[in-house]
């Protein structure tokens, strides 16, 4: 018996060891008591009221901030609170919808399912060499594809999507490209489906203003029509992004990623009445979709694919490799002989995050301390 007790010990201690290798540990924090969760600081939103000027608005320690600009081509302003050195440059224009298929990309530095964590998330870009010290983009002409789900569970959300915003406009003026897919709670977000949502957020400006929380990323809202033109498929040279996956009914019904992506886009605010009789339309939102599936890892609710199925899907979309998220692994890892990859490292079980790396034709996994290592 004690023999027994020693070995089941010695396991559960080489477990956490090699959890502890596949990570870089974030400082655990205590849950924020329903007292003062609606006095912490949120924002900021920005809303067009008319076609050139807009309402700035923001909470910060338990205040409504406001600001106004009225008849401008670009809004300007500082951040407020804690972000109070960082200054936010906010066209006029709506942010245009980019190509979903690009050739010739030499690095690409992809994660997934980042759930308002932002310091870790922010961390791992800096360590990694995709931005500086002062959050600006340093990556050259490199990618970052946000393999979607930004939104639900962390504390802090919007400042993972500001971040985004900002970086995507300067690796464009740099030769590079931030790509953020739409993921699951995004959807769930946009259409109203706030199960998951921090309550930070329903007990902040929300509440204080009679807001319904997914109005605050409404067609009106900077992030919100920035949010409507992201693509839910993307192609960088032969690889295939995808947040969930790429099911066997996707071939079978003859859909392409442009058509997926003018599907979604269009239909982000389609009426529950419109999804339950459209066929095409409740496929893409629901469980064999390329929101949900989870197909390609052990899931109780999914048959997993075979060698020969995936092989299919690569041949459909001429892709040598797809990368997911949504699943949760502990290690970014490839699996079917190297033909898809997973990268969704559940920060809430394992309390870190891992990237994936793509460089000289070769791919690797990022620690949160910026090692690579190579994947096999």
């Amino acid at each position: 018996m004690k023999k027994a007790v020693f070995i089941i010990l010695i396991g559960v201690i080489l477990y956490t060891y090699s959890n502890f290798n596949n990570c870089v540990f974030a400082q655990q924090t205590e849950e924020i008591p329903d007292s003062i969760a609606g006095l912490l600081d949120d924002g900021p939103y920005v809303y067009w009221q008319q076609p050139t000027s807009a309402m700035v608005f923001y909470n910060c320690a338990g205040e409504i901030i406001i600001k106004e600009f009225e008849n401008t081509e670009t809004v300007r302003f500082d951040g407020f609170c804690s972000d109070s050195n960082i200054t936010y440059m906010l066209p006029v224009q709506a942010p245009s919808i980019e190509p979903c298929i690009y050739k010739g990309v030499s690095e690409i530095f992809a994660i997934s399912d980042i759930h308002g964590e932002y310091d870790i998330f922010k961390d791992i870009l800096l360590n990694s060499g995709v931005i500086d010290e002062n959050l600006h983009w340093n990556w050259g002409n490199g990618h970052l594809v946000v393999v979607g789900d930004i939104f639900d569970r962390g504390a802090k959300v919007t400042e993972c999507l500001w971040l985004i915003y900002s970086l995507e406009q300067e690796a464009r003026q740099k030769g590079g490209r931030v790509h953020f897919l739409l993921g699951n709670h995004e959807l769930m977000v946009l259409r109203g489906d706030l199960r998951y949502v921090h309550k930070k957020y329903i007990k902040g400006i929300a509440r204080k203003r009679r807001i319904s929380y997914e109005d605050l990323y409404g067609p009106d809202m900077v992030l919100g029509r920035w949010l409507r033109t992201k693509p839910t498929v993307i192609k960088l040279n032969d690889i295939l992004f995808v947040h969930a996956g790429i099911s066997p009914d996707i071939i079978s019904r003859n859909l392409s990623m442009e058509y997926i992506n003018e599907q979604v886009r269009n239909n982000i605010d389609a009426r529950s009445t419109k999804v339950a009789f459209d066929e095409e339309l409740k496929f893409l939102y629901k469980s064999n979709g390329p929101f949900w599936y989870r197909g390609y890892l052990e899931d109780e609710d999914y048959i997993r694919l075979t060698q020969i199925q995936v092989e299919e899907i690569q041949d459909y979309f001429d892709v040598s490799a797809l990368v997911i998220g949504h699943t949760g692994v502990d290690q970014v890892k490839s699996m079917y002989d190297r033909r898809v990859i997973a990268i969704d490292i559940p920060y809430e079980s394992l309390f870190c995050f891992q990237a994936l790396l793509y460089k000289n034709d070769t791919f690797y996994r990022v620690y949160g301390s910026g090692e690579v290592e190579k994947l096999h």
